[in-house]
């Protein structure tokens, strides 16, 4: 995935993505990987043209970006779009017993592909959802988690876009620190975790 000066790069997803951005303010990053990115980006390519939007919700599951898609990513004609979700459709099973499984997921979520693929000429990359096992409990979210990983890489191969292992990438990480050093409940990156999810993006923009 190369990245061009006149990009214009869409972020969305969930709480991850959205990481406090100000919504009231539709050029608010907030303060995680999407705007650490873009400000790799912008100084790296040198590119007063480049625009990047972050449109991540807290909460959000796969169902309510299809639901959102025209707003706050076909309205916006973005040319990379970089998704993020995943991890609330497990979660809510765990909270709350709000379950949706592989196959409603893999339902939504082609349909999102299906229709940034039939309206926008857009490169797209897949961030899988991930999760370390801290606290101990979380361990247990693998059983749901896990087929979902699989549908976003089986998507990313039926589509032909571009895939981030990150759960993958956060078990190695956990391997050379402790797992609440990456994402202090399992889920939400910290500092570090957020750190390595741009690196990961740029590296596959070809800018290590």
């Amino acid at each position: 995935m190369i990245i061009n000066a006149n990009d214009r790069i869409l972020f969305t997803g969930d709480s991850i993505t959205d990481c406090g951005r100000v919504r009231e303010n539709a050029d608010h990053l907030g303060f995680g990987y999407a705007a650490l990115t873009a400000a790799h980006l912008q100084a790296r390519l040198v590119a007063p043209n480049l625009k990047i939007f972050n449109r991540g919700i807290s909460g959000n599951r796969v169902r309510d970006l299809l639901g959102r898609v025209e707003a706050d990513c076909l309205a916006l004609k973005p040319t990379v779009v970089s998704i993020l979700i995943g991890i609330n459709d497990t979660w809510r099973r765990f909270e709350n017993g709000d379950a949706i499984d592989a196959a409603a997921f893999e339902r939504d979520y082609r349909a999102l592909l299906e229709k940034i693929a039939g309206e926008l000429k857009a490169r797209v990359v897949l961030l899988e959802p991930f999760l370390l096992h801290v606290p101990a409990d979380r361990f247990a979210w693998r059983e749901d988690l896990n087929p979902k990983i699989d549908v976003t890489r089986k998507l990313a191969l039926e589509f032909g876009v571009e895939l981030l292992p990150l759960d993958g990438l956060f078990a190695q990480a956990a391997t050379q620190a402790p797992p609440a050093f990456w994402a202090g409940d399992g889920v939400h990156p910290s500092a570090a975790g957020h750190a390595l999810i741009t690196e990961t993006w740029l590296e596959n923009a070809g800018l290590p």
